[in-house]
């Protein structure tokens, strides 16, 4: 999570460009979506999905990054569907931003013939594990083991041929999904391993899918240089969002 010295005012979290209200939302805004956000790469993306949009905040990342994008949002739990679309409309690129209180399932089916140039997700990640005792919170962070089977076959139908599907993980996850990938003739083309500082091990992998073969891109991404010390890195990825930046 984030450190004190970011700007809150209630729930309200203040970026450079938009604002987003947590209101509602049980998964508030962490450090693995505010980087998912930010280090897509994409060529001109025309049409983008943000699985699980929780409070919007990667969609609004995103278009701010990507002007010309039309961006879907959708996230099953009906009060964060609620504030994401709150979230939208209330940011300057209202008119790009859709917001639906949809499982991705559920949008699919209703969509059949829909294909992205780029699916984004921050997914619940905790496969077969422990139950938080909240149910927003256990809705928001654990998935069924079938959760990233269905996810990963969604891909095969609903990437554009040059489409990516980019997802940040634990470790132990992205392993899982990774494979799963591959069994579905997909190819992963990207892999960001993100630690908290230089000297702590992997806690979490930043993964691209995609429907082309490419040469696999393996890269490291180092959050912190000592306790409460942004790394160089971290602050360049993120100087144009965040105000302390």
């Amino acid at each position: 999570m984030f450190t004190p010295n970011l700007l809150f005012i209630f729930n309200m979290f203040r970026f450079k460009q938009f604002n987003v209200d947590q209101s509602g939302c049980a998964m508030k805004i962490n450090t693995d979506g505010v980087l998912l956000g930010a280090l897509v790469e994409a060529k001109r993306p025309l049409n983008i999905l943000d699985i699980g949009t929780g409070t919007g905040v990667i969609a609004l990342m995103l278009a701010q990054r990507f002007p010309l994008a039309k961006i879907d949002a959708v996230d099953l739990d009906e009060k964060a569907a609620v504030t994401a679309a709150y979230n939208f409309a209330n940011s300057p690129f209202a008119d790009r931003l859709s917001a639906y209180p949809l499982s991705f399932e559920q949008y699919f089916d209703l969509n059949p013939a829909i294909a992205y140039d780029l699916i984004v997700s921050n997914p619940p990640f905790y496969i077969n594990s422990l139950k938080s005792p909240d149910n927003k919170k256990q809705l928001a962070k654990h998935a069924e083991a079938g959760f990233f089977e269905q996810l990963i076959l969604t891909l095969t139908i609903h990437l554009s041929v040059k489409g990516q599907c980019w997802l940040v993980l634990p470790i132990s996850t992205s392993t899982i999904v990774k494979a799963i990938a591959v069994n579905q003739n997909l190819n992963v083309a990207t892999v960001i391993t993100v630690y908290s500082n230089p000297s702590s091990e992997a806690h979490r992998e930043i993964i691209v899918i995609s429907r082309i073969k490419v040469d696999l891109e393996v890269n490291s991404f180092v959050i912190y240089n000592a306790p409460g010390v942004y790394s160089s890195q971290y602050s360049t990825t993120l100087k144009e969002f965040f105000t302390i930046f």
